[in-house]
């Protein structure tokens, strides 16, 4: 079964405090989901149209697991918390076997 990836790039970061109040509050809802953190933030260089800001990937053990972990009423709090202090892409993708 292909595995289930957050993909997140963030373009500009407005308000860092509403961040830090989203990262205490999706880490352990991205755990209890099944997540597994394997990139947040570190070194990017960026080719083509991309952005070389902070970038986070996370890994789950299906694509409905991801899905349904952003669903998830313990993400949707730390979205809430996030509210407009930051602006990315977010994408949830199917990995391949």
């Amino acid at each position: 079964m292909p595995k289930g990836y957050w993909v997140s790039v963030y373009r500009t970061i407005a308000d860092p405090e509403k961040l830090a109040a989203y990262n205490r509050l999706a880490a352990p809802a991205v755990r209890a989901a099944g997540g597994r953190t394997l990139v947040r933030g570190g070194r990017v260089v960026a080719h083509g149209a991309g952005i070389a800001e902070r970038t986070v990937l996370v890994e789950f053990d299906s694509f409905e697991q991801a899905v349904a972990a952003y669903e998830s009423t313990a993400y949707k709090e730390a979205l809430a918390a996030l509210s407009d202090g930051v602006e990315r892409d977010f994408r949830i993708v199917e990995g391949i076997d």
